[in-house]
């Protein structure tokens, strides 16, 4: 079962330089470090491809009240009166508006460089997680399906609660399963290690109690149960101490409603799991409010979402970790397992307790970096297995894995910036997802539909009226990316008393949103040849066509 180096638990394929630093000559673990360099190299250079998301506004805003708190000597209570912000923590938004009042760059393209690197480090982090389980191949393996999983690389740079999450996640599992190895003794660096990853996920989401489970989870797995167990289960739990308490400090810190009371933390798992706002959600070609989705909502949305090459990587992770449970336990059975936990239990409860749910898998996206470290391994499992066979068997399970990697390299290059539309062939792709599940909730097409009006507005102005016009443009997206976007002086966000006023209309196709308003389609964002997003001139439709004096009612484009 085990086919990792006998001393995977340590950097191996590597030697120290003469400074102590370890260099790696593996060649997997230099590709592993390539992609890593790669993709960072990516984000810089694409981040403005990115339009606002919906909840960013607020979320910088609650960032910068987090900070309005501390700095007024807790006197300033605003933080606690924004919405429900209350009930999440704030750690990346307090990082990203301290490091704007430093840095001489757009707010919103720092979070967006932020949130992106911080995702090519969960990708790193990943791939250090499958190479302790397997070994330097496994890690390369793993990282690239992370890299090539589209709800990743598509959300990373505009999902800013749920992809630091996830990555403090992935980062709390790797420093466990490296605890495994002296789970009786554990070393001072993994025990800080774990308290500042368990904190800053409990930082972001109250969801990262989860990792206690996992703690006790490992724990029970991996302490030897024979003579002595209670005292040996007893002292690593005392020694673990100082990493809970670590938490909580990092925790109440970016999470100031949770300093109010010790029981809030509980207060605030339980006021998720029991959210009923008028969201609605497509499933399956059904419209349902989030707090009455179908159980195997979640489930779904992340069979159809995942790469089928991962499903079939982590499955057979799995299937070997379970083909021989007879007798002691391999140290890579019990990191599968440990693995396996982080995936099936969350979703569990969501089955089980039937939690609302909403925009798919964006809340579970801390399932998909464990189920890429067990794609890692599975994927491994199966080179090794064929290369102690046949070379021709070799050869030709490799070239499976790369063609299924190269193919979802090609879908995510086609679908840019939109990677996070990417949907399977167990649904058809997007063309099988279309009005069927959620596509671009947060309509980040907006950008592109944007650019597409201002080109149509150029080309039917008649000469010397350009500047005589303005021009009221309806949407069905967030003002922020509108007005980061536009460039055209004439075109303003909606500003008439009714909506269907408006002589442009640009809305995503999602939940028929560009069914709310008719109008001739003069442009289409598309991908795959999907329509994602509709412009449409209504200039026609509306009386009474606007005048420079309309622009006294508008609102100016910052």
């Amino acid at each position: 079962m085990d086919d990792r180096p006998p001393n995977a638990a340590v950097p191996s394929g590597g030697r120290l330089h003469a400074s102590g630093r370890w260099l790696p000559t593996d060649a997997f673990d230099r590709a592993t470090l390539a992609l890593v360099a790669a993709l960072a190299v990516a984000v810089l250079y694409t981040f403005r491809d990115y339009a606002v998301s919906n909840d960013e506004v607020v979320q910088h805003r609650y960032g910068q009240l987090i900070l309005d708190y501390y700095l007024s000597g807790l006197r300033d209570r605003d933080v606690f009166n924004l919405d429900n912000l209350y009930l999440y923590g704030g750690l990346f938004d307090v990082v990203a508006v301290a490091l704007g009042r430093l840095l001489p760059i757009d707010v919103f393209d720092l979070r967006h460089i932020l949130c992106a690197l911080i995702g090519v480090g969960g990708i790193a982090a990943t791939a250090a997680t499958a190479r302790l389980v397997a070994g330097p191949r496994a890690g390369l393996l793993a990282a690239l399906s992370l890299a090539l999983c589209g709800p990743w690389y598509g959300a990373m740079f505009n999902h800013t609660k749920d992809i630091p999450f996830a990555v403090a996640m992935i980062g709390a599992t790797l420093v466990l399963i490296r605890m495994g190895r002296r789970m009786s003794s554990p070393s001072r660096s993994d025990i800080l290690a774990l308290g500042l990853l368990t904190g800053a996920a409990l930082g972001l989401r109250v969801l990262g109690l989860l990792i206690l489970v996992q703690v006790g989870f490992a724990m029970a797995l991996y302490l030897p149960w024979s003579e002595g167990a209670r005292r040996h289960s007893a002292a690593a739990a005392a020694r673990l101490l100082p990493a809970l308490g670590l938490a909580y400090l990092v925790m109440i810190v970016a999470w100031p409603w949770s300093a109010l009371s010790p029981m809030n933390p509980i207060r605030g798992l339980l006021a998720f799991s029991d959210f009923d706002y008028p969201i609605r959600t497509l499933f399956a070609g059904q419209v349902y409010e989030m707090g009455d989705v179908p159980r195997a909502y979640v489930p779904v949305y992340i069979l159809i979402r995942t790469s089928p090459l991962t499903l079939a990587g982590a499955t057979l992770a799995v299937a070997a970790a379970m083909a021989n449970l007879r007798g002691k336990l391999l140290e890579q059975q019990k990191d599968v397992a440990v693995l396996s936990l982080a995936i099936a239990f969350p979703v569990a409860c969501q089955v089980v307790f039937r939690g609302p749910a909403f925009t798919g898998m964006r809340h579970f996206l801390f399932v998909i970096p464990p189920l890429a470290v067990l794609a890692g391994v599975g994927l491994n499992k199966v080179l090794a297995m064929t290369g102690s066979r046949s070379r021709v068997m070799a050869a030709c399970c490799a070239a499976v894995i790369g063609t299924g990697l190269t193919w979802d390299a090609s879908v995510l290059y086609r679908l840019h910036p939109y990677e996070n539309l990417y949907y399977n062939s167990l649904v058809g792709g997007l063309a099988g997802a279309f009005r069927r599940y959620d596509l671009d909730y947060w309509f980040n097409s907006m950008p592109e539909a944007i650019h597409r009006l201002e080109a149509y507005v150029r080309t039917t102005t008649p000469k010397g009226l350009e500047s005589a016009k303005v021009y009221s443009v309806a949407t069905c997206g967030d003002r922020k990316s509108f007005e980061r976007t536009v460039t055209l002086p004439q075109l303003h966000w909606d500003f008439k008393p009714e909506w269907n006023q408006s002589e442009f209309f640009i809305a995503p196709t999602h939940m028929n949103c560009d069914q709310d308003l008719d109008g001739k389609i003069v442009a289409t964002v598309e991908r795959f040849g999907v329509p994602l997003a509709y412009v449409k001139d209504r200039r026609s439709m509306v009386q009474n066509a606007p005048t420079q004096a309309a622009e006294s009612r508008s609102v100016p484009v910052n």
